[in-house]
């Protein structure tokens, strides 16, 4: 399929509008597409929330004395950076490092309560993971409160609009950068030092660049042993069990080194199996040999002893023990491959996810699940407090803690499976309109990016699968240029490293880096590396294929972009002659040749040329327009 950029689109009904073949082909790939600009929003209602702020957990810590440096902090005029205490500094009891890296000490919660509990006329909670996120969300915002100069066509553009926006306004604001991974990247997107409003950031890096510009640091341990206890206690009494609260209540904190995110699934598993402290205490030492298989010693290098990853898996057997039998530890495979930002629960309902768990259900031979039971199989996971599931939250609905994924996916003994699985589902979740920055859109984008970053290779075998090029697509759609280029380039040279110089999946992913550098106005880079794409196409595939002609099409855009206008011209001359002769006069991608060209005549002077092509293209899209 040939595709349009510029001016030039064709509609379903084969009408082609004047403008410049772009995009690349690839059979199975979409490619890019034009869109209208968005629709005038009306004037905010004050306050504002944009982006979705994490529920608190229950029995939550109020953790008096981080808060009150917080405010301390605040009302000193300094943004603040909740970092993880570096585990050289705690206590030989306190270590927070654990499987998986770190994490889990509550991070997001504290920045969670304050902006619950703001009265900002702006909140703002912003997945600063990847720059991509941020400058998305930062152009919500731009759009949901009306900012002027904020026009919903470039992505970037109304982030920095935003940005001017905070500078001036007396409008009081609040905007969380949650999970800070690059703060290098995201230097010139922090917000401004302004009095009217403030930033509370939550990172797992301890950066020197974090704390510079009024920004004061705060390290967030683990809780206190009294506040473990305090959990243990308020937990079980809110769900109804305090009577399993009893005096190995200390010890069993103790055991589980104080980490808020093992006290949750050790209260949820307790819950469930009404098991008392001391029971489930008895439980969590005596795993001993199971954990001595899954995770030796030397995988604790910080004296935990025992890890979240014990109490993982005494959940998760529970778990896979009940209905719907066998389904909850594929189902947990699965889910530790998504973004632990969250993922749509519509993903439980794709044939790619129901598959897989009827190929591994465990304890029994395969057996057909439906998407029902895939979706009760996901909120068993919530049960036992593997995962989270808040409908309300949309493309956000189901949230996984990174240490939770990363000690599940440790456990997997078929990852290759897994995250083809989830690839799958998640293209076929894919909509087929992608061009503004919608909910769903950018958490599949954020979701493929956290895939392919666990998936390695796996997704390169045989081939590049679909959703590494449709999610790059969808950011040339959206007019995210700088991340299109970067995810190009990396697409590039993976291509090239694993599948070689000449594989068409190379050359695709070439192309479409030449397109983002030019939709980049990056115009003298795009050139050269065109003119490859299109010299391997002809050796390779021949002059006639829709590839080649698609190449050729790309190149004459650049051409023009750079005011190399007679080249354009030759190369659109040839391209609508093979589209004649390969697809028929009337085929869609024909008359938008036609009309690529005629735009090219114009802006070559040649007035009468363009006006005759332009009128055949007229009539002819209104007989195929008209029913027959």
């Amino acid at each position: 399929m040939v595709t349009d950029s510029g001016n030039a689109s064709a509609d379903r009904a084969g009408v082609a509008n004047a403008g410049i073949i772009n995009g690349d082909v690839r059979p199975e790939h979409h490619e890019h597409h034009h869109y209208p600009a968005p629709r005038a929003v009306p004037a905010p209602v004050w306050p504002v929330l944009v982006g979705q702020i994490p529920e608190l957990a229950s029995a939550f810590q109020a953790r008096r004395g981080l808060r009150d440096q917080i405010l301390a902090a605040r009302q000193r005029g300094d943004d603040v950076v909740l970092t993880q205490r570096d585990a050289a500094r705690a206590g030989p009891d306190l270590g927070t490092r654990v499987l998986a890296g770190g994490g889990g000490v509550g991070k997001s919660q504290l920045a969670a309560w304050f902006a619950k509990h703001t009265d900002a006329d702006l909140v703002m909670w912003v997945n600063a993971s990847s720059l991509e996120q941020v400058i998305t969300t930062y152009a919500r915002a731009a759009a949901r409160i009306g900012v002027p100069g904020a026009d919903g066509v470039d992505p970037a553009s109304d982030a920095k609009v935003l940005r001017e926006w905070l500078h001036t306004t007396d409008r009081s604001w609040l905007i969380v950068l949650d999970d800070v991974t690059d703060p290098a990247r995201l230097a010139e997107w922090w917000p401004p030092h302004r009095p009217t409003g403030w930033t509370l950031a939550t990172t797992r890096l301890r950066d020197a660049t974090l704390t510079s510009s009024g920004r004061r640091k705060i390290d967030v341990d683990v809780y206190t042993p009294g506040e473990s206890v305090a959990y243990l206690s308020d937990r079980l009494t809110e769900e109804g069990y305090a009577h399993l609260f009893d005096d190995q209540a200390t010890a069993l904190a103790a055991a589980l080194g104080h980490l808020p995110l093992a006290l949750s699934h050790a209260t949820a598993y307790m819950i469930d199996q009404e098991e008392r402290c001391a029971a489930y205490l008895a439980r969590y030492t005596s795993g001993e040999e199971r954990l001595a298989e899954l995770m030796p010693a030397s995988a604790d290098p910080d004296a935990y002893g025992r890890p979240v990853a014990v109490t993982l898996l005494l959940a998760l057997d529970a778990a896979d023990a009940s209905e719907p039998a066998g389904l909850a530890r594929p189902a947990l495979a699965l889910a530790a491959v998504c973004d632990p930002d969250g993922h749509p629960d519509t993903l439980w309902a794709t044939t790619a996810v129901t598959g897989y768990l009827s190929e591994h259900r465990t304890g029994g031979a395969a057996q057909p699940v439906t998407a029902d039971q895939a979706y009760k199989a996901m909120r068993l996971l919530r049960r036992y407090s593997l995962l989270t599931h808040t409908r309300t939250d949309g493309a956000r609905a189901v949230r996984i803690h990174a240490l939770t994924a990363r000690a599940a996916r440790e456990t997997s003994t078929d990852q290759a499976t897994v995250v083809r699985a989830v690839a799958d589902a998640l293209l076929q979740l894919w909509p087929d309109n992608d061009h503004t920055p919608t909910d769903p859109v950018v958490a599949l984008r954020a979701n493929t990016t956290t895939l392919a970053g666990i998936a390695g290779d796996l997704l390169w075998r045989p081939d590049g699968h679909p959703l590494l090029y449709r999610a790059g697509i969808s950011l040339l759609n959206a007019g995210l240029h700088t991340p299109a280029v970067t995810y190009w380039h990396h697409m590039a040279s993976q291509a090239q490293r694993l599948l070689g110089d000449e594989h068409p999946d190379t050359l695709t992913s070439r192309a479409n880096l030449a397109t983002s550098y030019r939709q980049a106005g990056r115009t003298n880079d795009a050139i050269p590396l065109e003119e490859r794409v299109l010299a391997d196409r002809v050796r390779l595939l021949g002059d006639e294929h829709p590839n080649t002609l698609t190449s050729r099409a790309n190149l004459a855009t650049s051409y023009w972009q750079a005011g190399r206008t007679n080249d354009a011209t030759t190369l659109l001359e040839k391209v609508l002659t093979d589209s004649e002769r390969l697809l028929g006069d009337e085929h869609p991608d024909t008359l938008t040749s036609r009309a690529n060209l005629a735009t090219s005549y114009r802006r070559a002077g040649r007035t009468n040329d363009a006006t005759t092509l332009l009128e055949k293209v007229l009539t002819d899209s209104e007989r195929l327009r008209s029913p027959s």
